[in-house]
């Protein structure tokens, strides 16, 4: 048995991959080879989930058939929409793990786990996981749900979804590029916890409810939501010193949005969305949730000559905020965003499988004599 002990796995090298690169002392991050600079600035997200799950960039004829695969498969079956229904009172990443599953039931392909098979179950949980959240969202509020349009993109459709408006131009974009920059991000705890459930050979909807179970825990995808409660908690750009200030005082509280367990230099998806949050904030009139978030920054400076420097979700809530989502849709988007890394993660963990079975170190005691309970 090895002696060496590895909290949390960290440094171990479990795999291979070619969905993504991460250089955290760098800053890089690559989706197959491409910059996420060059693929934020210039893909829609539709580019980029193929891209992930077939290994390239689509030509023009590939992007039509696959987007319009997508826009056909949004639409959800009705007894999930009733599961829905039944426990809209959850929190929106319960209800979103609860209906994936409820999803599996309706998949014609939910049994085949050969590379075709997966690739379609892929496809239709890529376009019906935003459904399912956008439904959810307007059943809690006494609402029905909307049924989806298939002359809207990806990121548009969502934001209709959820409120049954055209979304205005700059509202679609920064949603896609959300999507695009939480796409992937190598072995991260939820798409880990994907390839487990994938290694024991279980079907893809159940790899992914373990991925949306793994990614509801605050300290992997609560980030963006707890910065914006921060920011609301701070309310103007003065007091944000002396918040950060009083917050480090006690130990136990964290500042948000900071610091990331690749990242040893500012998280490189981090400018994408700063530079949203800023045009945002001016464009609607509300410049100040931006002041404040800079203003978080420079109380924090000092620390980043311990690599602590913002990640991508210090600057996700304020954009979610100022598109009107509720907070607790924050986590959700991310999940819209993540579906088809996990599913690439899933793949490649098809492609060449072996169970994982990690080991733990005992060090309880190895001599105790048993008592019989009426002497005990």
């Amino acid at each position: 048995m090895p002696e060496a002990l590895a909290k949390g796995l960290r440094n171990v090298l479990m795999d291979e991959t070619q969905a993504s690169f991460i250089d955290g002392e760098q800053g890089i991050l690559l989706y197959r080879g491409y910059s996420i600079h060059d693929l934020a600035a210039n893909c829609s997200f539709e580019e980029v989930t193929y891209l992930l799950l077939y290994g390239k960039l689509p030509d023009k004829t590939e992007l039509e058939a696959f987007d319009a695969r997508l826009r056909a498969a949004r639409a959800l079956p009705e007894p999930v929409v009733e599961v829905i229904r039944i426990v809209a009172a959850c929190h929106p990443m319960d209800v979103l793990r609860t209906a994936v599953s409820a999803l599996s039931a309706h998949d014609p392909d939910v049994t085949d786990e050969s590379p075709a098979a997966v690739l379609r179950k892929s496809e239709r949980l890529t376009a019906q996981v935003p459904a399912i959240v956008a439904a959810h969202h307007r059943i809690r509020n006494g609402l029905d749900p909307i049924t989806p349009r298939d002359d809207l993109n990806h990121a548009a459709s969502f934001l209709y979804l959820l409120d049954g408006k055209e979304p205005p131009a700059e509202a679609v974009e920064a949603m896609n590029l959300d999507f695009i920059l939480h796409a992937e991000h190598g072995a991260n705890a939820s798409s880990f916890a994907a390839r487990v459930t994938a290694s024991t050979l279980s079907d893809l909807h159940s790899d992914i409810a373990s991925a949306i179970g793994t990614l509801k825990g605050p300290l992997h995808g609560g980030a963006a939501e707890a910065v914006m409660k921060m920011a609301l908690e701070i309310g103007e750009p003065e007091r944000a010193a002396d918040y950060v200030k009083e917050r480090q005082r006690n130990r136990e509280s964290r500042i948000m949005g900071f610091g990331h367990r690749v990242y040893k230099v500012e998280d490189p998806r981090a400018r994408h969305m700063r530079e949203k949050s800023r045009a945002l904030s001016e464009r609607v009139g509300q410049g100040k949730w931006y002041q404040i978030l800079e203003a978080v920054v420079e109380a924090m400076s000092r620390y980043q000559r311990h690599g602590i420097y913002v990640n991508v979700d210090f600057y996700a809530g304020s954009v979610y905020y100022l598109l009107g989502i509720p907070e607790d849709l924050f986590v959700p988007i991310f999940a819209i965003g993540r579906v088809p890394g996990w599913c690439a993660s899933v793949i490649e963990q098809l492609d060449d499988n072996i169970l994982i079975r990690p080991l733990l170190r005992y060090e309880g005691p190895k001599d105790l004599q048993y008592v019989p309970i009426n002497q005990r």
